[in-house]
């Protein structure tokens, strides 16, 4: 392959990782804004552009300033009170 060709697909794996990893991933950025990361795009200006469900724009990636781990990632289970389906956060 050209030398051309192998940076291009270089950039697209490491691109497609990114993605897999940010996509439902909650973060929070300087801005104060939160949520959970809706889709990750490539701009030649920016680098890496996340979109956060429920909120308009894009941002970029470096304005995150924090981003949940995956094993900090919550659980699903029902209450035992209530039987009302919750979200579980490990214990730090």
């Amino acid at each position: 392959m050209p030398s051309a060709k192998v940076r291009a697909s270089t950039i697209l794996t490491a691109f497609e990782q990114a993605e897999s990893e940010l996509v439902g991933t909650a973060v929070i950025l300087t801005n104060g804004t939160a949520g959970t990361v809706e889709h990750v795009w490539l701009d030649e200006l920016h680098g890496l552009l996340i979109s956060i469900r429920g909120h308009d724009g894009k941002w970029p990636i470096s304005t995150v300033k924090f981003a949940q781990s995956k094993s900090s990632a919550p659980k699903r289970g029902l209450d035992g009170r209530t039987g009302v389906l919750v979200q579980l956060w490990p214990r730090r």
